[in-house]
């Protein structure tokens, strides 16, 4: 290694996993976060495209806290809501509307879910998204 050269850990394996809105369109809530679920407890950084409702966010955090100490190795989850939109005009803020109506859901946001062993910290700026991963 060169004398500049920081030695940079290994991250212990994971893989990260788009989720298409279509997939959990039909799904009850249950069901929602029990595929969400499913999927982080593998390791898996997920990224939905959309995001859940405000009660399934409640619901996937509190099962997440219950589930801390019952299940091996797990220390939780990192969520992070990344919207678009910022300033839009009234015809705009129309069009989107219909638009979630019509696809039940907001597709203008991504919403990313991660483990919390490989997940430090989800940064959100208005032009990048950090995630830190952990060692």
């Amino acid at each position: 290694m060169a004398k500049g050269d920081k030695k940079l850990g290994k991250i212990k394996g994971f893989s990260i996993q788009f989720l298409p809105y279509s997939e959990i369109r039909d799904l009850n809530s249950h069901e929602r976060i029990r595929r969400i679920l499913n999927i982080v407890l593998g390791n898996n950084i997920l990224l939905i495209q959309g995001r859940l409702r405000s009660e399934e966010e409640a619901r996937l955090i509190g099962d997440t806290m219950a589930m801390i100490g019952h299940v091996k190795d797990f220390k939780g989850i990192e969520l992070a809501v990344i919207e678009g939109g910022g300033d839009m005009s009234i015809l705009d803020r129309m069009r989107s509307s219909l638009i979630k109506a019509l696809s039940k859901g907001d597709l203008g946001a991504i919403t990313i879910i991660g483990p919390a062993t490989i997940v430090k910290e989800i940064k959100r700026n208005p032009k990048k998204i950090e995630l830190l991963l952990s060692k």
